[in-house]
């Protein structure tokens, strides 16, 4: 799992991601989190990035009745977030490429 300052950096680009895939619910957000074991998230971490996401328009919430208890608020990327995601996504991956080659040795190119 990751450690809890890392994933601060990367939590609103983890969320877009998803969430560009479907709208999604802050349990559900979370366990898809830890499925692809990025992280357990705690509410106390993962509920204030939704409501940033939400305040800066990347994210729409929504709410829907759940089967199994109180109605849930879902969340949707935006196409505002979907810009986001995009250039956020380039970024990580040259964070990322930099990170790798410190981590091997190789100078990156």
């Amino acid at each position: 799992m990751t450690p809890r300052p890392w994933l601060h950096g990367f939590l609103d680009l983890c969320l877009l991601a998803m969430l560009r895939e479907r709208p999604d619910y802050g349990y559900g957000l979370s366990q898809r989190l830890a499925t692809a074991g990025v992280a357990d998230v705690p509410g106390g971490t993962l509920y204030p990035a939704l409501l940033r996401l939400e305040e800066q328009g990347l994210a729409l919430p929504s709410w829907a009745p759940s089967e199994n208890g109180p109605r849930r608020k879902y969340y949707a990327i935006t196409e505002a977030g979907l810009d986001v995601l995009a250039a956020q996504a380039g970024d990580w991956q040259r964070f990322r490429d930099g990170v790798d080659a410190l981590l091997s040795g190789v100078p990156h190119e």
